[in-house]
């Protein structure tokens, strides 16, 4: 009696660790499951890593032996993430229209879907016009999509596409501004302040060099960003407002000859001036299958001189 009741006994602890086994396996199996959707419907936002070398302040470098008329200037190797050139890299400089680098980078992170259509607000065109802000040239009150405003910040510089977006996400440009702020803090760039979303002169909207590679560094890795930085020109389909749709181009490459032949390859960038921070250009170039960025701040000049900030990254990327 006593063997069949041991037998018995020892029956219902395998079944027990059999029904235990598949319970956890089932869960595990949802766990999964649920992981792999929750992946598949979030945006893709890449995760902030903070290389050693880039978070230290930069010292002075020149091994490339260069004169350059930029005041701030920081080449990056972003394959092998090292400095190849530095200049005042951590000095505060104001960033003007590099702000605008932000402003897309935090849209883009706001916004769930990039073809949701977005009324541009008829009230910030008069202080779009006092301002004598750059413009991509939608009207008041059109209905595009959220992605042709990006690419009408990133390419003309747009303040009318910025604060159109801005106030899309938080309802008014301050509160954008403080999620700018938020993913400045995250990334580490702890000497930069951002007053607003298009790049006006403000003595309290500052940034530096050093700050500004940060950003680049983290915002390529995003596939959206990308595509919109290294654009050439966009066209936005026909609207109510014009049957022709609107086409604007880069600031950066329309200011280059694209028929020159040079040792290395510029993808994108994005160009900057107000009469307080000269000129500047935040850049993105490949060379011998390595990627480079460079920031170059408070060049001589204006929109209408010749373009220090363009010709002395040009000398960057043709040195290394």
């Amino acid at each position: 009696m006593k063997k069949w009741l041991l037998i018995m006994y020892a029956c219902m602890l395998v079944l027990g660790v059999a029904t235990v086994a598949t319970v956890m396996f089932i869960d595990k199996g949802q766990q999964t499951d649920e992981k792999k959707v929750d992946k598949e419907n979030k945006k893709i936002i890449p995760e902030i890593v903070k290389p050693k070398e880039i978070e230290l302040p930069i010292a002075d470098k020149n091994d490339l032996q260069l004169k350059l008329k930029s005041k701030e200037v920081l080449l990056f190797d972003l394959t092998d993430e090292k400095v190849i050139f530095a200049k005042n890299a951590d000095q505060k400089a104001f960033p003007a229209s590099l702000t605008k680098m932000m402003t897309v980078l935090v849209a883009i992170e706001e916004i769930d879907n990039l073809h949701t259509k977005v009324t541009v607000p008829a009230s910030i065109f008069p202080y779009i016009t006092n301002a004598n802000a750059s413009v991509a040239g939608f009207q008041p009150n059109e209905q595009v999509e959220a992605k042709d405003l990006l690419y009408g910040v990133m390419l003309p510089s747009g303040a009318d596409a910025s604060l159109a977006l801005a106030l899309h996400v938080s309802g008014n440009e301050k509160d954008f501004v403080k999620l700018m702020n938020q993913k400045a803090k995250t990334l580490g760039m702890n000497n930069t302040k951002f007053k607003n979303v298009e790049g006006l002169h403000d003595h309290q909207h500052y940034t530096t060099a050093h700050d500004l590679m940060k950003l680049v560094q983290y915002a390529v890795k995003n596939p959206s960003y990308r595509k919109i930085f290294e654009a050439k020109q966009h066209t936005v389909a026909s609207t109510s407002y014009r049957a022709q749709g609107l086409s604007f181009k880069s600031s950066m490459f329309s200011k280059l000859d694209m028929t020159k032949k040079r040792n290395f390859i510029l993808l994108g960038g994005k160009t900057g001036y107000t009469p307080e921070s000269g000129l500047s250009l935040a850049s993105l170039a490949s060379k011998n299958g390595k990627e480079y960025a460079a920031i170059v701040l408070n060049a001589p000049g204006t929109n209408r001189t010749e373009q220090f900030n363009i010709l002395d990254t040009l000398k960057l990327y043709k040195a290394m």
